[in-house]
């Protein structure tokens, strides 16, 4: 059996899983979708939203791309976040980074890389805004700490977004929170607790 057929299988049988445990689980999951939840994470496979945060399909909104990056200029994104703020009148933001992001590490090297050093750019604009910071450090404390400034940076982006601006401006209840996640042990840390 092929990779991609493994794949298919795969599928299979979680359906008929789903179905087992739950008969009306697809009946309810296409009615409508009505999450509180918009997570904009890192494109990394190992960090997969609604398994660490123990949510079934429906109830988180997923943006996700290269280091969790929330830029100004980037529609992908910022349409993600309007229809989830507009339209879904989701209550949390969560903007959530993780250690040893392949995309933070990257941009700490000089290695051209291609095309994705346009979008790494941003994070090393981070870089020598927290120059002093980061000087002392060595290259992992230096990695896991850049990993904590970005999420906080993008987080900071999704507060200055014309769409937050609005729904703020007209009482919708909304937050926005900015967590870390460990691949060492599977646990999320709120950087707002920390670090602000």
């Amino acid at each position: 059996m092929s990779d991609i057929t493994q794949l298919l299988e795969n599928n299979r049988q979680w359906s008929e899983d789903q179905r087992n445990s739950d008969p009306e689980f697809f009946n309810k999951l296409s009615e409508r979708q009505k999450p509180e939840y918009l997570w904009i994470g890192c494109s990394d496979s190992r960090v997969p939203a609604n398994q660490i945060v123990g949510l079934i399909p429906g109830d988180i909104f997923v943006h996700r791309n290269v280091a969790n990056l929330v830029v100004h200029t980037d529609f992908n994104c910022l349409s993600v976040l309007q229809y989830a703020v507009d339209v879904l009148k989701v209550k949390h933001v969560i903007i959530c980074g993780h250690y040893g992001c392949g995309g933070i590490e990257a941009a700490l090297k000089e290695e051209p890389l291609g095309l994705i050093d346009n979008w790494l750019g941003h994070i090393k604009d981070i870089v020598y805004k927290h120059r002093e910071e980061l000087l002392n450090l060595n290259e992992h404390e230096k990695s896991a700490r850049l990993c904590e400034l970005n999420v906080l940076e993008q987080a900071d982006n999704v507060k200055r977004s014309s769409i937050v601006k609005e729904a703020l401006k007209r009482g919708q209840p909304l937050q926005v929170h900015s967590w870390i996640y460990s691949l060492r042990n599977g646990r999320l840390k709120d950087l707002s607790e920390v670090t602000e």
